[in-house]
């Protein structure tokens, strides 16, 4: 029987949803909890394997065992033995062909920066930080020429394992929302650091210190040296994992981090 999970999680503190030799990573803890439930070894996949620091809203992993234990015994027996930051939301049977990765159709991230003269210590593990004014405007039109298929060399990590740098970008969309401004971005797929180094670059232009064409200028270079450096893990949040109806998976939505009570 394969099973699929939903998993919310607070990654302050955390290294990362891989596996550690320590142990002490959320694939870690998940797994722990679950082979203590099923009285056997498990391994799960996840939908997208986030850093040390990175939140979600709505992870998904599956994995395969030969004990039968009913649905909300999958959510609370596991909730049961894990940590407070990590919690599963739902379960479900799957077929055999479903993957947690390979299946996805889309991911969602959301990238939360807080503008202020100060930080407030109470988003400090929260969200991004700048204390300067950000142009809006300037920002939304960079941002434009970063959707579509591109080559996304210039915004991968150095320890990117992927084999295409190629990813679809079907939706990045910044925000207002009080003190926050907000990144959105959706794609079929995601290097790592992507997000988090498209966020670094936008944020230099709107900052002033590079116009917004200066984004495509950078895109088509495809040279890593050039964009922006890396932002801070803490305001980037797993938001959604679709995979189509036909998974028959709850609605993933886009979850909200200001609405969640990620503070």
């Amino acid at each position: 029987m394969r099973i699929a999970l939903g998993l919310a999680y607070d990654g302050a503190g955390s290294p990362g949803w891989q596996t550690q030799p320590g142990g002490a990573a959320l694939q870690d803890r998940l797994e722990a909890s679950l082979a203590q439930l099923s009285g056997h070894e498990v391994a799960t996949v996840c939908a997208g394997r986030t850093d040390a620091g990175v939140h979600a809203l709505s992870q998904v992993v599956h994995f395969d065992t030969s004990v039968d234990r009913p649905l909300n015994a999958w959510v609370r027996g596991t909730n049961a033995r894990l940590p407070e930051c990590l919690r599963v939301q739902w379960a479900r049977p799957v077929n055999d062909e479903f993957h947690a990765r390979f299946s996805a159709l889309s991911r969602s991230y959301r990238y939360l920066l807080l503008v202020s003269p100060v930080m407030n210590p109470l988003w400090a593990k929260r969200a991004g930080w700048v204390f300067q004014p950000l142009d809006l405007a300037a920002m939304q039109a960079a941002s434009a020429a970063l959707v579509g298929e591109h080559d996304f060399s210039a915004f991968r990590s150095s320890q990117c394992q992927a084999r295409s740098p190629v990813r679809r970008i079907s939706q990045l969309d910044v925000k207002q929302r009080g003190e926050f401004v907000e990144f959105i971005v959706t794609a079929n797929a995601f290097l790592h650091h992507m997000v988090r180094n498209l966020v670094g670059t936008l944020v230099q232009v709107g900052l002033g210190r590079k116009p917004p064409e200066w984004a495509a200028q950078v895109l088509a270079a495809r040279d890593r040296a050039l964009a922006a450096a890396t932002f801070s893990p803490a305001g980037l949040y797993l938001a959604g994992v679709d995979y189509g109806p036909q998974a028959g998976l709850p609605s993933p939505g886009l979850r909200d981090p200001l609405l969640q009570g990620a503070c």
